[in-house]
């Protein structure tokens, strides 16, 4: 049975922290935590948290047929591409020819791939199967107040070499943020929904991803981070009753006491100013 997609937009803002770890590592920077130059805050990509989002509902799901995902580590997408075809019986495009079967491909796609319902994926490599605009976009995230990340010297007592086996130990070096909470805004469209099938149970399931999934990305170069609000503002109409920026511009993070560095989430003051909130726009306050 077809699944009916969601009939609302929605836009949301998403707070997460971190203690003492590194929370999205830029490797053109040794690795070291993503930074806006300019002004010290630290940053997480879109991309990052996608990639937890997958991780998550990979985990959650299992095997379930209607729920894999395709942008997965390891994956080689053009032969999950190849299992639409497959499955349909298709026959595959002709080299410098436009297939006639893209279409039956990219539904079977959309059906079968969580992350492609949810987030879209170019498609057309290998067994064309188009491209898809997902129906959930996310921004960078943005550190509050600006992040001072600090490099820390690490022995080993192991060694993995003979040769180095007279050094006794060896020297390393991890980064971190001693604490930053961070701001990512997201927005999900109705319009694109239909267009994918993105339904009520797929948008529980992102709810789900959001609040849990950095308590399955545990490691010691994350340090201790968390989920810590989902302020999510549902329009009456699948395209929307108030612009997103208004919307997010009611959502005020400030420093209870910014004459000192902030180290705890409770150092921080999280106001919604209800009043201006639109009669058509419902405010879902998740985490």
């Amino acid at each position: 049975m077809e699944k009916e997609a969601i009939k609302n937009r929605y836009d949301f803002v998403y707070l997460f922290d971190v203690q003492d770890g590194n929370p999205n590592g830029d490797p053109d920077g040794d690795n070291a935590p993503r930074t806006d130059y300019e002004t010290g805050q630290g940053l997480v990509t879109d991309v990052c948290l996608k990639r937890k989002v997958r991780n998550y509902v990979q985990i959650k799901m299992g095997e379930d047929q209607l729920n894999q995902i395709f942008v997965k580590e390891g994956a080689v997408l053009n032969n999950e591409i190849k299992k639409a075809y497959k499955a349909l019986d298709l026959k595959p495009k002709e080299k410098g020819k436009e297939s006639d079967n893209k279409d039956k491909a990219r539904q079977y796609m959309c059906e079968h791939y969580y992350d492609i319902r949810t987030f879209g994926a170019v498609m057309s490599t290998g067994d064309n199967a188009g491209q898809v605009r997902g129906a959930v976009q996310l921004t960078f995230a943005r550190s509050i107040d600006p992040v001072v990340t600090s490099e820390h010297t690490v022995t080993r007592m192991a060694v993995t070499d003979e040769k180095d086996k007279e050094k006794e130990r060896t020297m390393g070096r991890k980064a971190t943020v001693p604490y930053g909470l961070y701001r990512a805004h997201g927005f999900i469209s109705a319009a694109l929904a239909r267009e994918t099938t993105f339904s009520e149970d797929d948008l529980d399931l992102l709810w789900e991803a959001l609040k849990n999934m950095f308590d399955l990305d545990r490691s010691a170069a994350r340090g201790l981070m968390a989920a810590r609000r989902l302020i999510v503002f549902k329009h009456k109409d699948n395209l929307g009753n108030a612009p997103a920026h208004k919307l997010f511009e009611l959502v005020k993070v400030e420093a209870k006491d910014p004459s000192r560095p902030t180290r705890t989430f409770s150092d921080y003051k999280i106001t919604v100013d209800k009043s201006k909130l639109p009669e058509e726009v419902e405010l879902l306050d998740l985490i």
